[in-house]
């Protein structure tokens, strides 16, 4: 113990330095005081009288009593408790490829930054100066970007274009346990053109987040992010790397959600496409807001917002590439003509109950 307190006296003056927070703070109080205590004689001398060399031994014995828990503490720091925080923290940082980095890209890039990992970034359109200003690395080829070989590259096209991106992309220049994403609004799609296309060597997980910068820009706490773990190699780091990547979600507060690509495509038709299509419908009625507003009424109005600022591109996406749309159209055809029934059956009633009982209009 008094080889391992050495370092914290200064040979200058006898004075004690201080040592780093993050050393002392892994020790008791009493080690703290006793590690800074002005280093004197660690035992009497014959010069010394009995009666102080007596004290002086027992003095010394009092320190040891107190150094003693410290020591152990202090010789075997294996016995420390660690946690899967730690373990998570002594894994190194992402490098995340992102393939697209329109609006949404640059939504998703943020909270990535945020977790800590590092975020490169290429697209069709320009996006240096913005990269530059956030940190980000920007490439103005697909192929420059896997040149740096990331551990996760995420494709963020449109869905109309997903199919031309993924095969532009140069595997031979990614390392074999590489992670490739997605966070389209279908999944089957991406899912079979993955499995088609990529090396057999290759982690593929489909990933939808069910929000986007409108919804997410206060936080993407509570938000549900749907994921299904394709394929990934039950050796090499493909599991931890995707491990650390779904953490990034799950660190943002986002409601984890695993579930299958069909499974995902089954419920987002009822969902997603069925409210993008009522939006486009109220769209064409051409809506306005009124002096005399229900909050109905201004409801619909948010909602259509909010659907036709999303391009024409994308609802054609969900309805192009999900197999379960076509059949949500029908159900929305049918339902509307049942209730126009009910409202022309009740008025087809009432007037035959006029003519026939000469009731008086």
């Amino acid at each position: 113990m008094a080889s391992s307190l050495v370092h914290l006296s200064s040979p200058a003056g006898g004075r004690t330095a201080a040592a780093p927070p993050s050393l002392l703070s892994r020790f008791s109080p009493n080690f703290c005081a006793f590690a800074t205590l002005r280093p004197g004689p660690t035992r009497p001398t014959a010069a010394t009288p009995k009666h102080a060399r007596a004290r002086t031994c027992a003095e010394q014995e009092q320190k040891q009593e107190v150094a003693a828990p410290c020591r152990d503490a202090y010789e075997k720091p294996a016995v420390w408790n660690t946690t899967a925080a730690d373990s998570a923290e002594a894994a190194p940082p992402l490098r995340v490829g992102i393939i697209g980095f329109g609006n949404f890209g640059q939504f998703i890039a943020r909270g990535i930054q945020r977790q800590g990992h590092a975020v490169l970034a290429t697209s069709r359109s320009d996006y240096s100066a913005y990269c530059s200003a956030q940190g980000i690395r920007y490439f103005r080829s697909l192929e420059a970007l896997c040149e740096e070989q990331p551990n996760v590259l995420l494709v963020c096209s449109s869905i109309l274009s997903t199919e031309a991106v993924v095969r532009a992309i140069p595997f031979h220049k990614l390392r074999s346990d590489t992670i490739v994403a997605d966070v389209l609004s279908v999944k089957q799609f991406p899912r079979n053109l993955l499995l088609e296309i990529l090396p057999p060597e290759f982690g593929i997980v489909c990933t939808h987040p069910m929000f986007g910068p409108e919804s997410g820009k206060h936080g993407w706490s509570t938000l549900p992010f749907v994921y299904d773990k394709v394929r990934l190699a039950d050796k090499g780091d493909q599991k931890a790397n995707c491990g650390q990547f779904l953490s990034i979600f799950e660190g943002e507060g986002c409601r984890m959600v695993e579930m299958s690509c069909a499974e995902h495509d089954r419920h987002a038709a009822a969902s997603q496409f069925i409210t993008h299509t009522i939006g486009r419908v109220l769209a064409q009625l051409n809506l306005k807001s009124t002096p005399i507003n229900t909050k109905g009424f201004e409801a619909l109005l948010k909602l259509t917002e909010n659907t036709v600022s999303d391009s024409f591109d994308l609802y054609y996406g969900l309805f192009m590439y999900n197999v379960n749309a076509t059949e949500q159209i029908e159900k929305l055809e049918r339902a509307f003509e049942k209730v126009k029934q009910m409202l022309y059956g009740r008025l087809h009633d009432i007037l035959r109950k006029q003519i026939v009982e000469r009731v008086p209009i």
